[in-house]
């Protein structure tokens, strides 16, 4: 391994160093292996942003759909602000859009949410998938109702 800052040691020094050396051009000092791995965690921790927001947002949603009797305020800006982080990661990194398609990850997301709701509420019966489409989901004005979703 080149001399330096050590990965294993103190990964800022050595994202700091990395940098550098990048912007020095001098590719004979990089640590290769560790920053192919840095690069792709990158991705994986968009990704897990996203996840992390829509199971939020579907909490809060089914929150919102089976207790009205409860529904204020903060359930309300929780939405909206779940909402507009969404978009706003779908808009800084399009490429994590093809997610919204993926019957694989709306099952994760949609258990995520269901634990969530089921910690929060009490409450333990929900539908076996997400009952709305991603569209009903991250429209600003769209609410559920208990009766149709």
């Amino acid at each position: 391994m080149p001399s330096g800052a050590h990965y294993e040691q103190d990964i800022i020094a050595w994202a700091n160093q990395q940098a550098r050396w990048l912007r020095e051009r001098r590719f004979d000092q990089l640590d290769l292996e560790h920053l192919a791995e840095e690069i792709e965690d990158v991705g994986k921790s968009e990704q897990r942003e996203l996840a992390n927001r829509m199971a939020l947002l579907l909490a809060h949603l089914i929150k919102w759909a089976q207790q009205p009797e409860r529904r204020g305020a903060s359930w309300e800006i929780t939405i909206r602000n779940q909402r507009r982080g969404i978009l706003r990661r779908l808009e800084e990194t399009p490429s994590l859009r093809p997610r919204l398609t993926e019957p694989q990850w709306w099952l994760g997301v949609w258990d995520d949410a269901t634990a969530h709701a089921a910690q929060e509420t009490g409450l333990a019966d929900f539908p076996e998938t997400c009952p709305w489409s991603a569209e009903q989901i991250l429209d600003p004005l769209w609410f559920p109702t208990a009766d149709h979703g």
